[in-house]
Formats: structure tokens, C-alpha cells, sequence
């Protein structure tokens, strides 16, 4: 052995090989680290939990050593023995898991369904007490039954979870001051630090994005603030906390209530680290489930019967009492809109019992009361936030826009008696998304102006900012002010903005209006069809390409740089420093008030209320962003200029109103009528095309502005290089967002659609236009599903194509490798079946009728054979894996390391799951 064979030693423990412990190279490494023992790979992949090398990444490969009696056949029995032993594992776990899902899916919805434990507590007849066991074994209506039950069990986890997290906002936010007991007065300087935080939050609780007031914090020389309503900060010393309350527990037994909320989170942890989501579920083998199941049974009943059923029955006997049945049945909702009144008939009731616990002094059921009138008051205003008003909201963008649509509140009265639920629901959408996008632009609007100007506006964006905190400390009425407040100031943009520019158009376009919106549903796919076209696919690759953010936003620095310096604002709107403090107004009149924009500078300080005052109004200038306020120069006349940059403002929302709903289906409506003549299209097609010319030449506009300033060759460069490129786009789109989908499409009507829809003696008609919209659909689907799934060719060709983008577009590479294989495999599934059909099987003599059905339903047989071919090929995979299985528990010994050949490149290798030797 020479020198070099001496050096060999192995990567992990360093030392060299014996005859009975050889050193092998089994990956790509090279050096001092490519030798290992077999003993030390081992031990290493046991402690990884992986199979390939960490360094080059080679998959390490291992050939397996068989006992030298082993035939060269299995022997049949022995086959048999492993098929009947796997089959048997597979009806232990198929019995298992047929339990568990008989058990979570069947037992669990039926017994909280409508039909059983839910519709016998709302009848509240003795009868269907006494029959409640019959109706539990009832298999009417099951599968309505289950899904049923799976929506009230879903609702009823849902509402129990909402309150265990709603008492841990109470636990760690701290409870309202009118719930805590026997508080005591703060010291001097703690109660100024009191006043300031209640007059903060007193201040803060204006609309969440609606209230119109002053263009900045109304003056400082109001009356005294209304007391507290949120404790004071909670951020002491947790052991000195400690102590107070074990004092004030010994002088007061009663305090020991208050303990109650104070649980130990620790105990619950240890005890969810033993129980997952597989053992709660029964997923791991175990029968422990059926004890969860019995639970949440249980805890399903009772939530039932707690949270439905006596609000419920309290609101009924409330409407029949006061004469309120039968415009509550008109309303179609009748169950909800009595459980929401019964529960607050609840809510009262809870808050006066509260005020009588208070006068006898039973601090116990006091403190009760409120924790219970607190679960009811969040849970009304969570409805109410997050169902009524958006609802409201989608109901008054319906009726402003009725004349658009040629409409009347007649149609919307008869859709709403022919289908309540889903009018309902889609009056709610429209509303959430248009709170939503109202939302998105008062967070764009703070980007731009200066930290102070949105003062009256609530941050969205501030980690402060927590809206069940407020539910839970804020009084009713402030709530009421700020639901009325924003509906008023929601509603009056709906108004400005849509029902004004309808009118100001019908007064100066009268033939321009309405839109026609009709449906056609004589085909055999609806236009819907390419409506989900536009929603899926081109309106949002619009926003995600079109940098529509960034154009707005600029457009509204633009503007308010404009109005800035027409109305001598611009140090207000933009936060620019003035350094001539000359200019600054001065306001001596009270040293509690000083002026906008500025500090009090006094060298008198102001007392507790105006300390307040102005802890309050920083706290709220400082939830426009991580800068705080900044001071601003205040000219003369000041309110007179705030009032004309609002009407400013208005009049520019109208117009750009009066623009986004003319200039695109204008351009859309005269580019199409090109190609169809008078006939009118649906105005989806017609604003989406007109959209996306505007969104180009605004694109193209930019782009030259952006180019100007480096000269004429560069332009002319840029243009080349730029032309080339759209070019090649085209080309790409025109074979990925055309051929393919256009293809897919068709493939799918002759499968699916038409077998399905089309009897045999009718001809099936085809739409090329709903097929390719379809198939842009299904593409996009299987693209999404492509990504997701593992990979394979299709994955590594999208994900290039996706990193290349369309600046550095291949065109080759995507003909050759995309285009030219899905075209090809979609080609020959239309055109194999069709030449069999059509070409085939009249040569052989058959009669017409035979014919036909053979050209019918040959697309359709032909998946069918080539899913049976696919299950078969799994199965025979499947039957391999058990032989191999098979062989390895009976005649296997070991395995042996295999080493890497450069020549031969990567050796055939059987990967392990825990190799030994």
C-alpha cells in the first residue's frame, strides 16, 4: 500500500480502513472528505434524517445483500402470506378510519344538525323531546342532515374559541374600570397620566375611516373630559402586582372573584403538548377520539342551547308581545333577526341585574353579570361591524346605481323575495369590498400626507390599534356614534361619487346609459363563464402588473402639491418646516389652547386638563405613522381654506368618478364596434378592454417621458429592443393564452360538458369563445395545481418561464420546451378519438346509430381507459413495492455501500429508509 492509499482516511471519525471495515466514496466529494465507513454513513443518516450527501448532494445508494438461500422466486405461499398480511393491516386502518370519519362526520353533525338536537330545541314542544332518540336514528334527509351539522358544529367551535380568546383580551387588556372593584383613587401624578389616557382615547374614538371634522384637532379649551373608561396602564411590576392583590384579597374575601380571571396559561400548555392534532382527532390509531367526540357532543348541546336556543325564545315572546311577528316574517330572516333582538333583550337585562348586584353589594354575581354582558356586547357589535354595515353599505351602492343598469327597486325587491339568502350575501360582498378598497386608500393617503392631517382617521396599520379592546371598554353610545357617523360619511361618498355622476352623465350623455349587463343562457355554457375570465384572470393581472399602486399614489401627491400651493396648505398637507416663525398665528387668549400645529412653548405649565388634552392629541397624531406629528405652518384664514380644499377634493372625486365610469367602456364600446358592428355586448368585456387600452397608452406615455432625458439614439434603441419584445409577447400569448387554453377548452366540452348536457338525438353546438374562456380557467387551475404538486417537467418549465419574466422572455425555450408539448399531447387527445370515430368505425360496417354513439361518447370512453390504464400501472407499481417488501423481511441481511463512478456516471442505487449493515 503507498503513500497516497496510506493517507485515505474516513470524513467522520478520522480513521483508516481495515478488510473488516473498508472506507468507500459513495458521492461526488473529493479530498479529505471523500472516503467514510459504511458504519459511520450509517450512524450519521440515522442522526440527519437524510439520504443524500449535504455538501455535493448526491443521493447516497446502497446495494442489498440476500441470504444465500434465498430462490430466485418467491414461492407463492409466501406471496400470499405478505398479500394477506397487508391486506389485513389495510382493513384494521380501513375499519379505523371509517370509524373516525363515521364518528367526526355522521355522529358529530347529526346530533347538532337542523333535524335532530336543533330543530328539537327550537319547536319547544314536548313531543319533540319525547321523540328525540327516533329522530337521532332517522335516515331522512341524512346527507342534508350532515351538512347541516357540520355548519352549526363549525359555528359552534367557532363561537367557543372566540370566547376563550375573548376572555384572554379580558384577562391581559384588562377589564372595563365599571367591572373592577374597590379601585383605588390613583396617586397626583398617576391620576394626570389617567386624565391624558382617557382624554386620548375620548379623542380617538372617532369613526373608523368616516367622521368629517376639522382639518385638525379642535381647540384645547374644551370642557373637563369625561371620566376614564379603560383602566390605566397595566405595565407595573408584575410581583408588586402580585402582593396588592394578595393584600387586597385578605382584607376583602370577595376580591377572590377577581382571581377567577386569572388562570395559569402554563398548566394548559403542558397539558396541549401531549395532545395533537392526530391523536384528537383519532388519525394516530388510538380509540381516544371517541372521548373527544362524546365532548364536543356535549359542548355542541350546550352551546346550542345556551347561545341559540334562549335568545332565541327571549326574542320570540319579545316580537309576539309587542306585535312585531308578521314584519319580521316579511323579513325572510326571521330566526336571526329574532335571536339578535333577543339578545339584546339579553344585554339589557344583564346590565340592569349588573346595577342591582351593585346596590346589594354581591360582588361575585356582580362581576359575573358584567363578564357576561361583555361577551354579549362584543358579540352584537362584531355583528354589527362586520354584518350590518357592510350589508348597508352594498345595499346603498345597489340602489345609487339602479339607473345605470336601467333598474328599479321593484327588480331588486322581486330578486330579493326569489332568492333573500344569496341577495343577502352578495349585497354583503359588494359592501366588504368596497370598505375594504376604502380602507386600502386612506392607508395610501397616509403615505403621502403629512403625519397629523389624518388625525380623525383610525390607523389600520398602528400595532396599537386593537378593535376588541375597544368593544370591550367603550360604552354602547360611543359605538352608536361611530356606526352612525360612518354610515353617514360612507354613504355621502357612495352618493358623490356614483348616484351624482350618474346623474351629471344621463344630463350630458343621455344615450350613453345604461349598461348592459344581460346574461344569455340559451348557451351551453353561460357567459358567466368568461365574467370569471375577467375576475380570475385579466383584472388581476392588470393591478399586479400595471403598477397601478404606484400611478396612484402619485396622482395624489400631484394633486396635493396642486392644491398645497393654490390654497397656501402645502406646509399642512406635506409637513414642510417653515423657518420664519414670524408668519405663525399666536393665540393668547388661553394658555390651555395653544395653536394648531405647534407646541406650547409656555413656560407656565398648563394644568391636568390641558396636559391631557394634549396627551391626547399627540397619541392620535402619532397613529399616522412611526414619525409622530410634525408642526406645520398655519396661514391666515385657516378655516375658510380648510373648507375650499374640501370642496377641492370633492370636485375632484366626482371627476375622476365621471372618468373611470365613461372613458373605459367608451373606448371599449368603440374598439369592439369594429368587429361587432351594432350589436350590443355585455359592458364587462367592453370596460375590461377599454381598461386595458387606457392602462397601455398610459404604460406607453410614461415609458417615453422616462426615456426622453437620454436622447434620441436611446429612444430609438429602447424602441427596437422594446418592439422585439412585444413581439415575442404576442407570439407567447398567442400559443399559451390562446392555442393551449382554446384547446383545453374544447377537450373538456367533449368530455364533460357534452355528454353530460347533450341527449344523443340533438347535435351539440360549440363556442369557441366559452371554450377558450373555460380553458383559460382550467389552465390557469392546472398551472396552480403544476406549482403546488411535486416536481416534474411541467413544474421546472413554468417555474423558468415565471423567473425569466417577459423582459428576459425566451422564446425558444418556451416553444420547445411548453408550448410545442402541451399542443402536441392536446392535439392528438381531440384528434386520435375523432379519426377513430369519424374514419375508423364507419369502414367497418356498422349501423349509423352506432355511429353516432361511438362519435358521441368515444371521448368520454377513452378517459375512462386511460384511468383504468393509469390505476392498473399503480397497481402493478404498488404489487412490485410489496414483492420487494416481501422478499427483504424474509431473506435480506444487510446491505452494502455503493461507491461513486465518475465514468459511469450516477450508479443504480436503491434508496433506504435506515440502512444497516
Amino acid at each position: 500500500m503507498d503513500t497516497a492509499e496510506e493517507a485515505d482516511i474516513c470524513r467522520v471519525c478520522r480513521s483508516e480502513g481495515t478488510p473488516d471495515k473498508p472506507l468507500y466514496h459513495p458521492c461526488v466529494c473529493t479530498g479529505s472528505i471523500k472516503f467514510i465507513h459504511q458504519e459511520c454513513l450509517v450512524q450519521w443518516l440515522k442522526h440527519s434524517r437524510k439520504e443524500y450527501c449535504e455538501l455535493c448532494k448526491h443521493r447516497f445508494a446502497f446495494t442489498p445483500i440476500y441470504s444465500p438461500d434465498m430462490p430466485s422466486r418467491l414461492p407463492i405461499q409466501d406471496i400470499c402470506a405478505g398479500l394477506l398480511t397487508s391486506v389485513g393491516t389495510a382493513i384494521r386502518y380501513w375499519f379505523h378510519y371509517t370509524l373516525v370519519a363515521f364518528a367526526w362526520l355522521g355522529v358529530v353533525p347529526l346530533t347538532a344538525c337542523k333535524c335532530r338536537i336543533y330543530k328539537c330545541l327550537f319547536t319547544g314542544s314536548v313531543s319533540s323531546l319525547l321523540t328525540l332518540p327516533l329522530d337521532m336514528l332517522s335516515t331522512e334527509n341524512l346527507l342534508a342532515d350532515c351538512l347541516q351539522g357540520c355548519f352549526v358544529v363549525t359555528c359552534t367551535l367557532c363561537a367557543f374559541i372566540s370566547l376563550v380568546w375573548l376572555r384572554e383580551q379580558i384577562v391581559h387588556g384588562g377589564a372595563p374600570q365599571w367591572l373592577e372593584q374597590h379601585q383605588p383613587p390613583p396617586p397626583n401624578a398617576a391620576g394626570q397620566a389617567n386624565e391624558a389616557q382617557a382624554a386620548g382615547q375620548a379623542a380617538a374614538d372617532e369613526p373608523p375611516a368616516a367622521q368629517p371634522a376639522p382639518a385638525d384637532p379642535p381647540a384645547q379649551n374644551e370642557a373637563e373630559p369625561e371620566p376614564p373608561d379603560v383602566p390605566p396602564d397595566q405595565g407595573d411590576d408584575p410581583e408588586l402586582e402580585e402582593e396588592e392583590g394578595a393584600a387586597a384579597e385578605d382584607a376583602d374575601p370577595n376580591n377572590g372573584a377577581q382571581d377567577d380571571m386569572n388562570w395559569n396559561a402554563l398548566e394548559w400548555d403542558r397539558a396541549a403538548e401531549e395532545l395533537t392534532w392526530e391523536r384528537m382527532l383519532g388519525l394516530d390509531g388510538s380509540l381516544v377520539f371517541l372521548e373527544h367526540v362524546f365532548w364536543v357532543v356535549s359542548l355542541n348541546t350546550l352551546f346550542i342551547l345556551v347561545f341559540a336556543f334562549c335568545p332565541y325564545h327571549i326574542g320570540h315572546f319579545s316580537v309576539v308581545g309587542l306585535g312585531f311577528e308578521e314584519y319580521v316574517q316579511a323579513s325572510h330572516f326571521e330566526g336571526l333577526i329574532t335571536t339578535i333582538v333577543g339578545y339584546i333583550l339579553l344585554a339589557m337585562t344583564l346590565i340592569l341585574c349588573h346595577g342591582l348586584a351593585a346596590l346589594v353589594r354581591f360582588q361575585r354575581s356582580r362581576r359575573l353579570l358584567g363578564v357576561c354582558y361583555i361577551v354579549v356586547k362584543v358579540s352584537l357589535l362584531v355583528v354589527v361591524e362586520i354584518g350590518v354595515f357592510p350589508l348597508i353599505c352594498g345595499w346603498w351602492l345597489d340602489i345609487c346605481s339602479l339607473e345605470m343598469f336601467d333598474a328599479s327597486l321593484k327588480d331588486r325587491e322581486l330578486s330579493f323575495k326569489s332568492a333573500p339568502g344569496t341577495t343577502m350575501f352578495l349585497h354583503w360582498l359588494v359592501g366588504m369590498v368596497y370598505v375594504f378598497y376604502f380602507a386600502s386608500f386612506i392607508l395610501l393617503l397616509r403615505e403621502v400626507l403629512r403625519p397629523g392631517v389624518l388625525w380623525f382617521l383610525r390607523n389600520l396599520n398602528d400595532p396599537d390599534f386593537n378593535p376588541v379592546q375597544e368593544m370591550i371598554h367603550l360604552p354602547i353610545y360611543r359605538h352608536l356614534r361611530r356606526f352612525i357617523l360612518s354610515v353617514v360619511v360612507f354613504g355621502s361618498i357612495v352618493l358623490l361619487m356614483l348616484w351624482l355622476p350618474i346623474r351629471l352623465i344621463k344630463l350630458l350623455l343621455p344615450t350613453f346609459l345604461p349598461y348592459n349587463v344581460m346574461l344569455y343562457s340559451d348557451a351551453p355554457v353561460s357567459e358567466l363563464s368568461l365574467e370569471l375570465l375577467l375576475l380570475q384572470v385579466v383584472l388581476p393581472a392588470l393591478l399586479e402588473q400595471g403598477h397601478t399602486r404606484q400611478w396612484l399614489k402619485g396622482l395624489v401627491r400631484a394633486w396635493t402639491v396642486s392644491a398645497g400651493y393654490l390654497l397656501d396648505l402645502h406646509s399642512y398637507l406635506l409637513g414642510e418646516q417653515e423657518d420664519n416663525d414670524a408668519n405663525q398665528p399666536v393665540n393668547n387668549n388661553n394658555n390651555n389652547n395653544p395653536p394648531h400645529g405647534h407646541h406650547n412653548n409656555n413656560n407656565n405649565p398648563a394644568p391636568a386638563v390641558g396636559e391631557g388634552l394634549h396627551a391626547a392629541h399627540q397619541a392620535i397624531l402619532q397613529q399616522g405613522g412611526p414619525v409622530g406629528f410634525q408642526p406645520y405652518h398655519r396661514p391666515l384664514r385657516f378655516p375658510f381654506r380648510i373648507v375650499l380644499l374640501i370642496a377641492f377634493m370633492c370636485i375632484t372625486l366626482l371627476v375622476a368618478s365621471l372618468v373611470c365610469l365613461t372613458l373605459p367602456v367608451f373606448t371599449g364600446r368603440w374598439l369592439m364596434s369594429f368587429w361587432t358592428g351594432n350589436s350590443k355586448i355585455h359592458e364587462l368585456y367592453t370596460a375590461a378592454c377599454g381598461l386595458y387600452v387606457c392602462w397601455l397608452s398610459i404604460r406607453g406615455v410614461t415609458v417615453l417621458l422616462a426615456w426622453m432625458p437620454q436622447g434620441r439614439t436611446v429612444i430609438i434603441h429602447k424602441v427596437q429592443e422594446w418592439t422585439l419584445m412585444i413581439l415575442k409577447t404576442l407570439v407567447v400569448a398567442l400559443l399559451v393564452a390562446g392555442v393551449i387554453p382554446l384547446l383545453l377548452g374544447l377537450l373538456f366540452e367533449l368530455v364533460i360538458v357534452a355528454p353530460l348536457r347533450v341527449p344523443l338525438d340533438q347535435t351539440p353546438l360549440f363556442y369557441p369563445w366559452q371554450d377558450w374562456a373555460l380553458g383559460v380557467l382550467h389552465a390557469k387551475i392546472i398551472a396552480a395545481i403544476t406549482l403546488m404538486g411535486p416536481q416534474w417537467w411541467l413544474k421546472t418549465v413554468i417555474e423558468q418561464v415565471y423567473a425569466n419574466g417577459i423582459r428576459n422572455i425566451d422564446l425558444q425555450f418556451i416553444i420547445r420546451k411548453l408550448a410545442a408539448p402541451v399542443i402536441s399531447v392536446l392535439l392528438l387527445s381531440l384528434c386520435v378519438p375523432y379519426v377513430i370515430a369519424a374514419g375508423v368505425v364507419p369502414a367497418v360496417g356498422v349501423t349509423p346509430e352506432m355511429e353516432i354513439l361511438m362519435q358521441r361518447r368515444i371521448y368520454p370512453f377513452l378517459l375512462m381507459v386511460v384511468s383504468l390504464i393509469g390505476i392498473l400501472s399503480f397497481q402493478i407499481r404498488q404489487f412490485k413495492r410489496l414483492y420487494e417488501h416481501i422478499k427483504n423481511d424474509k431473506y435480506l441481511v444487510g446491505q452494502r455501500l455503493v461507491n461513486y463512478e465518475r465514468k459511469a456516471g450516477r450508479t443504480s442505487s436503491v434508496p433506504p429508509s435506515n440502512p444497516e449493515n
